[in-house]
C-alpha cells in the first residue's frame, strides 16, 4: 500500500493531510513485511510509524514500551480518535486487566501496548500467540544497547520474540541513537536487511541557551517569572534541589511541584496527572521524570544542573515543543557540576562502565562550554552535517562578537598533536596541553615529549585557552575523541589537510572561565500567529472539556490546532475539518462547540482588526448582533427553547450542539440576569456545597470545585452554581 493510498486514513483518523518526513517511506516499508529501524527526533510522529500500519492489518500490533505513562497517553488519544487501543501494565485493577485481556480474546484491539517485563511473564506469550499478533513495534529502542543513555538489561530478551512471532513484522524506533548504538540495536534485534530510516536530529523551533550558574535559585526564579503562564519542566540533579526549587517557585506564586523517585508513587503520579493535565504548569524534577510525557505544549526545559551525557541532554530537551511551536532549551553550567559527577564516576566498580561515564560527561561539558553553533554541535555528534554555519537561535549564534584570526595558534596545537601521536600514541587533550605550556611534569618527561619541537610553544597562554581551542577544533572535525572511554585525541584527514594548505582559522574570542549569557530574543520558528483573545478563550473551552473526559487537555486539541482555529475562524464543518489535527470524529464529537465558541467570539470583535499580522480567513462575516447584557444571540436561541419546557438534552439534540455548550448557554443568562433560579437544574443542596467549594477554591479553575464536591455533582451544574454566585456578587 502506498503512501497515497493511505492519506484518507491519515486524514479522517489522525487529522493530518500530509505526512512529515519520513513517515510514509518507514509506514510502506513496514507495510511490505521488512524489518525497520526508525530513528526520528522527539515530536518528530514517530507513534504514527506504527499506528497508522495497524490500521491497515487483519490483526493485532503489539507495541513495546517501558513508559507507563506513555501508554496511558497514547491510547488516551487513539481512542479520541475512534482508534481500538488498550494497554496492560502494573497501574490497572485486577477487574479491569480480566476485562482488557477478555476482550483482547474476543480481538477487539487493533493496538496493544505492553511493558518488556508482561512480555516474559509465565503463560503471558501463549496468549499472546493466541491473538492473531501481526506487527512487533519495540518503542525506545535504544535501551537495547548498553553504548545507549538508558540502557535496560531486560530490552536483550526482546531478540527471542522473532522466534515466537516469524510472520511478524517488526519497527523499533528511538529518537536518539549515535551510529553505535543504532548498529547495536540491529545486532540484538536480529533484523536482516532492514530498511533503516535516520530522519533529522535539528529541531528548528527550538532555541538553545547556556549559561554560567551563580545564584541558580535566582536564576530560576527570574527565568520562570519571564515566562508566566506556560508550561515548563526544571531538570535537577538531586532530590534535595527538586524540593527546593518546586517549593521557591510555589513560594513566588508558581504552580510548581516536584517529581523524584524518593516521593511516595501516589503522590509522582498525582503530580505527573497535574502537570500533564495543566492544572500545574511546572515541574521541577529528577531525570525521573518525563520519559514519554507525550505532552506537546512544554515552552521551556530549564536544566539547572549539568546532565550526564549528550543523548540525556538531547532527549530532555526534546520535552519542549513537540508541537512545533517555539520553545527554549536553557542549561546552567559550572565547573562544579563536573566535579560532582567525576566523584560518582570514581565510585564505580565496573571500570568499562566509568571509562564510558567519563568520556560521556567530557562530550556534555565540551557542550556546555562551545563558543559556535550549538545546534551544529549536537548534529554532528550524531552523526548529522551541518551545512549552515549559523543557525541564528542558539546563544553563540547570536553573539553578535566578531570572529578573529587563530591561524597560528590552531596549527600549534594541530603540531603538537600530531607530532605526540608520531612519538608513540595518541594522549589525551590535557597532556597535549601541558606539553604546548612546556610542563615536565612526570607523564611530559615519561613519554619523553619534553624533547618534541612543540613542547613549551604554547606557554603564552593560559591552559584553559588551549582547553577551549582543542575542543573547538574537535567538535570542527579537525580532532575527534577516541571512542573506547580514554578520550584520547587524533587527527582527522581535514585536521591533515588544513595544516597542508596552510588554512585560516577564524573564530570568535576564546573564553576562559566562562559561559555564554542568555539571550534575551527568541526564535520565532515554527510560530502561529493567531488571534491571541481567541485562542485563550478555546483553551479555557478545552480545559473544560478535558476535565469532563478525565483526560489532558492536548487529548481533545492540540495548541497548534487552537492556534489555526484562531487563525482561520472555522465556522461550518468543512472549515473545521480543514483544520490540522481534526479527524471525522473529533469533528462529530467536539466541532459544534467549538465553532460556536468562535461564532460568539466574532459577535464582539471584528478580525480584521489582525489583518496586518498576516492572518485573515477571506470568507465573509456574518456579524451577529449581542444581546443586551452580554448575551449573544446562540445563548439567547438556547433560552428561549429553555423557556418553552425542553430539557437541555432534548436542546442540545435539536440544535446539534453538545450538552455542555448548551449548560454554558445557560450560565450565561444566569450570570446576564436573563434566567432567574435554576429551574430545577441544580437542587439546592448542590448549590449550597458549590457555595462553599468555590469559597475555598475561588473561580480560577472548575475542576478543583468538582473534585473538593468529590466528582459528585457535574461541571454543568458547577457552572451554573458559579454563574449564580457571581452574578450575586458573592464571588470577584
Amino acid at each position: 500500500m502506498t503512501a497515497i493510498n493511505l492519506l484518507p486514513s491519515l486524514k479522517s483518523v489522525f487529522g493530518y493531510d500530509a505526512f512529515r518526513p519520513l513517515q510514509s517511506e518507514i509506514i510502506e516499508s513496514s507495510l511490505r513485511g521488512q524489518d525497520v529501524l526508525a530513528i526520528l527526533p522527539t515530536g518528530g510522529g514517530k507513534s504514527l510509524c506504527y499506528q497508522l500500519p495497524a490500521l491497515q492489518r487483519e490483526g493485532l500490533t503489539v507495541v513495546v514500551s517501558p513508559l507507563i505513562a506513555l501508554m496511558k497517553d497514547q491510547v488516551d488519544q487513539l481512542q479520541a480518535a475512534g482508534v481500538a487501543a488498550t494497554f496492560l501494565n502494573s497501574s490497572l485493577g485486577a477487574g479491569e486487566s480480566r476485562s482488557r485481556l477478555e476482550g483482547l480474546e474476543r480481538g477487539e484491539y487493533k493496538l496493544l501496548y505492553l511493558a518488556p517485563e508482561r512480555l516474559f511473564l509465565p503463560d503471558f506469550l501463549e496468549k499472546l500467540k493466541s491473538w492473531k499478533v501481526v506487527a512487533l513495534a519495540i518503542d525506545e529502542a535504544h535501551c537495547i544497547s548498553e553504548w545507549g543513555h538508558d540502557f535496560r538489561p531486560e530490552y536483550r530478551q526482546l531478540a527471542s520474540l522473532r522466534t515466537h512471532f516469524p510472520e511478524a513484522a517488526v519497527m523499533a524506533l528511538t529518537a536518539t541513537a549515535t551510529e553505535r548504538v543504532q548498529s547495536d540495536i540491529v545486532e540484538q534485534l536480529q533484523f536482516k536487511d532492514p530498511g533503516k530510516y535516520v530522519a533529522s536530529f535539528n529541531r528548528p523551533n527550538l532555541t538553545y541557551r547556556v549559561m554560567q550558574k551563580q545564584r541558580p535559585r535566582i536564576q530560576v526564579l527570574d527565568y520562570v517569572a519571564a515566562n508566566r503562564d506556560v508550561s515548563g519542566i526544571v531538570y535537577c540533579q538531586s532530590r534535595r534541589a527538586v524540593e527546593e526549587f518546586a517549593l521557591a517557585l510555589k513560594e513566588a506564586g508558581h504552580k510548581a511541584l516536584p517529581y523524584h523517585a524518593g516521593l511516595p508513587q501516589s503522590e509522582r503520579i498525582e503530580n505527573q496527572e497535574a502537570f500533564i493535565r495543566d492544572d500545574a504548569q511546572i515541574v521541577c524534577a529528577t531525570i525521573a521524570f518525563g520519559m514519554g510525557i507525550n505532552k506537546p505544549n512544554v515552552r521551556y526545559v530549564l536544566h539547572a544542573d549539568l546532565p550526564k551525557n549528550i543523548e540525556s541532554y538531547y532527549q530532555e530537551t526534546g520535552r519542549a515543543g513537540r508541537d512545533g511551536l517555539p520553545a527554549e532549551c536553557v542549561l546552567l553550567f559550572s565547573a562544579g557540576d563536573i566535579a560532582k559527577y567525576t566523584y560518582f564516576i570514581e565510585q564505580m566498580e565496573d571500570e568499562q562502565a566509568a571509562r564510558i561515564a567519563r568520556q560521556q560527561l567530557r562530550q556534555m561539558a565540551d557542550f556546555a562550554e562551545y563558543a559556535d553553533c550549538r545546534r551544529g554541535a549536537l548534529l554532528r555528534y550524531f552523526g548529522e552535517t551541518c551545512t549552515e554555519k549559523n543557525c541564528g537561535s542558539c546563544d553563540n549564534c547570536q553573539d553578535d562578537r566578531e570572529e578573529v584570526d587563530v591561524t597560528t595558534d590552531c596549527q600549534k596545537i594541530l603540531s603538537c598533536i600530531f607530532r605526540i601521536n608520531h612519538a608513540g600514541y595518541p594522549m589525551g587533550l590535557n597532556h597535549t596541553v601541558d606539553v604546548l605550556r612546556g610542563s615536565e611534569n612526570m607523564k611530559v618527561l615519561a613519554k619523553g615529549h619534553e624533547r618534541l619541537s612543540t613542547h613549551g610553544i604554547g606557554a603564552d597562554q593560559p591552559a584553559d585557552y588551549w582547553q577551549g581551542l582543542g575542543k573547538q577544533l574537535i567538535q570542527q572535525g579537525f580532532l575527534k575523541l577516541s571512542d573506547d572511554g580514554y578520550n584520547t585525541v587524533e587527527f582527522t584527514s581535514e585536521a591533515g589537510q588544513a595544516l597542508k594548505e596552510r588554512r585560516e582559522f577564524h573564530m570568535k574570542p576564546i573564553r576562559t572561565k566562562t559561559v555564554t549569557a542568555a539571550s534575551r530574543s527568541r526564535t520565532k520558528a515554527g510560530a502561529i500567529e493567531c488571534d491571541e483573545g481567541l485562542f485563550e478563550v478555546l483553551r479555557r473551552v478545552r480545559k473544560d472539556l478535558a476535565d469532563v473526559k478525565g483526560v489532558p487537555p492536548y487529548v481533545i486539541f492540540g495548541d497548534v490546532a487552537l492556534r489555526q482555529m484562531a487563525r482561520r475562524y472555522p465556522r461550518d464543518d468543512d472549515a473545521f475539518l480543514a483544520i490540522p489535527g481534526v479527524g471525522d470524529r473529533k469533528l462529530k464529537e467536539y466541532g459544534g462547540q467549538f465553532i460556536e465558541v468562535i461564532e460568539e467570539w466574532l459577535t464582539d470583535n471584528d478580525p480584521r482588526d489582525f489583518e496586518p499580522n498576516g492572518f485573515l480567513d477571506p470568507a465573509p462575516r456574518i456579524q451577529k448582533p449581542k444581546e443586551a447584557g452580554g448575551l449573544s444571540t446562540t445563548a439567547r436561541t438556547t433560552l428561549e427553547f429553555f423557556e418553552a419546557g425542553k430539557a437541555v438534552e432534548a436542546i442540545a439534540t435539536e440544535r446539534n450542539l453538545n450538552t455542555s455548550t448548551i449548560e454554558s448557554h445557560l450560565a450565561s443568562c444566569i450570570e446576564a440576569g436573563k434566567l432567574e433560579g435554576f429551574r430545577g437544574m441544580v437542587e439546592e443542596e448542590e448549590f449550597a456545597r458549590i457555595r462553599e467549594a468555590a469559597d475555598e477554591h475561588g473561580l480560577e479553575a472548575l475542576k478543583p470545585i468538582y473534585e473538593a464536591l468529590d466528582q459528585k455533582v457535574s461541571y454543568g451544574k458547577i457552572r451554573m452554581g458559579v454563574a449564580m454566585l457571581t452574578r450575586e456578587g458573592k464571588l470577584s
